[in-house]
């Protein structure tokens, strides 16, 4: 937990005569707050990346089988990520006011929200796993394999969906460390049990694409648990005893301040993943092969919006403490230097992509066919990855200061219409296949950035109240 004279220095800085725009002490707050961040977005988006890779020894109807669940399991788990937001902008806000029975009374209300949500929709994409698989573009040969997977990442996401929302205050409250920890920890664990289930070692049974859905299982409830384990010292900021003490027990109050700021996001990300998943089911119809490149891809530019999602999770803790202490410049100056970060680690991924393309996707498929496709992908990636990064920074910002009814509007014409759209002019109008597909996600990210650094640049989202 940030100490109080980390605090006080974090929204004083600036105020020094004949600062820089960005001051050393800033920067070196900011990537002492983000680098944790970083490091557990990376792995996150590097564990989805090793799953595939040890799902791809069953072969490429594997890897599209994993691929087919990935959207409906995020149209799922939506309504988590939209408050997860709303957690973590709202805790940061109270811990620039200093009110930690707020915050505090914002985590146990959304826990038991939480709970109450997540046994409700996994028992219903469970029951109705085979049809959504089905309107995903699922073949005969992708069909049972993806809902066997389905079904046990779906029933098991009650371990996620908790986790997700006690990291989400602790980073809000500024501990990147603790969240970074357990993110690596369980991934670690997925990723050791992907290798034990999925062929079968040290006397484990070989349950192919069933022991990867399981290792994923496993690697939530260890982030489950060590995500409740977090929240069990009396003194931090964020802490079970001192709810305990205080008779700080959720209120319909805090439960209205998170639809408050949660409920334009949530719609954000269905209908974000609603366009996400109708370019996956244009990629499908391109067949099998196309499908398994396309996965590969994704969980590619999943490893470049890592660095994003880090430097956004950092922005917003640091944010919404500052304008909470009513420092707004300060706030746009913790945004400028997130976004400058962002722009450096741009440029390094863009040269990893473009040198190492066919090395990478050999790594995944023996098919010289298939490493073509993926090839060509990558080719579209560089491009893409210029502007991932700066917008996933700039719509952080943008959500932890409350500005959401924007981001949500600016995301679903980018993702829904612009993605979609795009991709289908792309792959079938003008006949690109898979790369005219990814030519769409192209344009859905030129315009989540356009849409997002206009908006910051105004300004306008400092006097946002939460």
């Amino acid at each position: 937990m940030t100490s109080p004279t980390e605090s006080k220095e974090i929204t004083s800085v600036h105020k020094q005569p004949n600062t820089p725009k960005h001051s050393k002490e800033n920067i070196r707050i900011t990537f002492n707050m983000a680098w944790p961040s970083i490091v557990e977005s990376f792995f996150v988006a590097f564990a989805g990346l090793v799953d595939s890779l040890m799902v791809s020894s069953l072969g490429s109807y594997a890897v599209a089988a994993v691929g087919l669940t990935t959207q409906p399991k995020f149209i799922g788990l939506s309504l988590f990520f939209a408050l997860n937001v709303a957690i973590s902008a709202l805790v940061a806000r109270r811990r620039g006011e200093e009110r930690p029975a707020e915050a505090n009374r914002i985590l146990s209300t959304a826990v038991v929200f939480i709970i109450a949500a997540a046994v409700i929709l996994s028992i219903l994409f469970v029951t109705l796993a085979s049809p959504i698989i089905r309107l995903c573009g699922s073949t005969p040969e992708t069909h049972d394999s993806a809902v066997a997977y389905f079904k046990i990442i779906m029933g098991g996401m009650i371990f996620n969906c908790i986790q997700m929302g006690i990291n989400s205050a602790q980073r809000g409250a500024g501990n990147t460390k603790i969240t970074m920890r357990t993110n690596v920890t369980s991934n670690t664990v997925n990723i050791i049990f992907n290798y034990l289930l999925i062929g079968g070692h040290f006397g484990f049974p070989a349950l192919g694409i069933h022991g990867a859905a399981l290792a994923t299982v496993l690697g939530t409830v260890v982030a489950c648990i060590m995500s409740i384990l977090s929240i069990l010292k009396p003194d931090g900021f964020i802490s079970i005893p001192y709810i305990m003490k205080n008779r700080v027990f959720p209120a319909s109050r805090s439960f209205v301040n998170l639809v408050k700021v949660g409920y334009s996001v949530f719609f954000e990300q269905l209908l974000m993943r609603i366009g996400f998943m109708m370019t996956a089911i244009m990629a499908a119809k391109q067949g099998t092969d196309a499908m398994a490149a396309h996965q590969v891809g994704m969980n590619i530019m999943g490893l470049s919006f890592s660095f994003g999602d880090g430097l956004q999770a950092a922005a917003v803790a640091l944010i919404g403490r500052s304008l909470g202490a009513g420092d707004e410049k300060l706030a746009k100056e913790y945004g400028s230097i997130c976004r400058m970060f962002g722009g450096m680690i741009s440029v390094c991924l863009a040269v990893l992509y473009f040198v190492g393309a066919g090395t990478l996707m050999r790594l995944f498929f023996e098919e010289e066919h298939i490493v073509t496709i993926g090839v060509s992908i990558m080719r579209v990636i560089i491009f893409v990855v210029a502007f991932q990064i700066s917008q996933v920074v700039y719509m952080g910002c943008l959500r932890g200061a409350g500005d959401t009814f924007y981001t949500a509007v600016a995301s679903t014409i980018s993702v829904t219409f612009i993605r979609t759209a795009g991709s289908y002019l792309g792959g079938y109008v003008f006949g690109l296949g898979i790369v005219g597909i990814w030519l769409g996600v192209l344009a859905d990210q030129i315009s989540r950035f356009l849409f997002a650094s206009t908006r910051f640049k105004k300004g306008k989202w400092t006097q946002i109240k939460i």
